[in-house]
């Protein structure tokens, strides 16, 4: 009898404030729905630096006769001793992977017509402009500074580069965009937690006479209050479905059927990042508006 009355009142409550229900769900979903696509922004961008981080090499650089520029190339060429000398302490560092890949002119010149043969600037190169170079793959590519130090200044070194840089901006711009994500959807939240203190407060005042009488017939606060709470974990609840709608929906169609096939390049995360995100969103739309309801009673309405 006492779970078909409070069946009754949540069915009750839910039909008188259809409208702020409705505004309730939205905004659930909305918040709840940026809120799983910032936690999967972050595995995306998790997933790019460990699949281009274990790519990217750091380049050696030779000095090149026909291009002495810089500090270390005033004797003009790198020497095939300096180059060795270079080599054996590469392959003697421990952070080093082996084997240290060695680039010739004719190889970046290759290289360089694959990469800009359809341009105006292919033809303006030639190979032997083109500087040799060790290719270094470290075991953690955050060391590179290290490598940076001990053979900036060699001499026959012309430059020492890091290829992170070429992609580093990318992944800052990711992160810009997962916290301008996790903004909104703290905004959303607070709207959406107001929604439903407002509506909460409404549904009670609506129903003060019923919940007068139960209180004459010595019903206890938390029975008072249970419908009211359950009315706002339902709401809750179905817009963190909506949400996890959103968030399966985006993953098909933006990255699946779009993303995936214009990008080539890019590794992106799977259906495991997604599925383990869902049950945390459902969590969250069903205990987030039960506590936001328990506490609005208390505190305004007294009951």
């Amino acid at each position: 009898m006492r779970a078909q009355f409070v069946l009754s009142e949540i069915g009750v409550g839910l039909r008188r404030n259809l409208t702020m229900t409705f505004a309730v769900i939205v905004s659930v979903a909305l918040s709840l729905g940026l809120f799983g696509a910032s936690l999967l922004m972050s595995d995306q961008v998790d997933t790019m630096k460990g699949y281009w981080y274990d790519k990217v090499n750091v380049s050696i650089f030779f000095c090149n006769k026909n291009d002495p520029s810089g500090a270390n190339c005033a004797k003009g060429a790198a020497t095939e001793q300096q180059k060795a000398e270079i080599k054996a302490d590469l392959e003697r560092l421990p952070i080093v992977q082996k084997p240290v890949l060695y680039e010739s002119s004719d190889q970046a010149y290759k290289h360089y017509k694959q990469q800009f043969g359809d341009t105006p600037v292919a033809g303006l190169v030639t190979p032997d402009q083109l500087p040799e170079s060790f290719r270094v793959k470290l075991k953690d590519p955050t060391k590179y500074e290290v490598i940076k130090s001990a053979f900036s200044e060699r001499p026959g070194v012309q430059e020492v580069q890091d290829q992170r840089d070429t992609v580093e901006p990318l992944f800052n711009l990711l992160d810009g965009m997962r916290i301008a994500a996790l903004c909104v959807m703290g905004l959303m939240l607070v709207v959406a937690l107001l929604l439903i203190v407002n509506t909460v407060r409404v549904s009670a005042f609506s129903r003060r006479r019923e919940t007068g009488i139960m209180r004459l017939v010595g019903a206890s606060s938390f029975y008072i209050q249970m419908p009211f709470i359950m009315e706002a974990a339902i709401a809750g609840l179905i817009g963190a479905a909506f949400a996890c709608v959103l968030i399966v929906g985006g993953k098909y169609a933006l990255i699946n059927n779009w993303l995936a096939e214009k990008i080539k390049v890019v590794e992106f995360i799977g259906w495991d990042s997604v599925v383990s995100v869902l049950p945390l969103i459902l969590l969250i739309g069903l205990v987030m508006p039960a506590f936001a309801a328990f506490f609005a009673l208390r505190k305004y309405l007294k009951v």
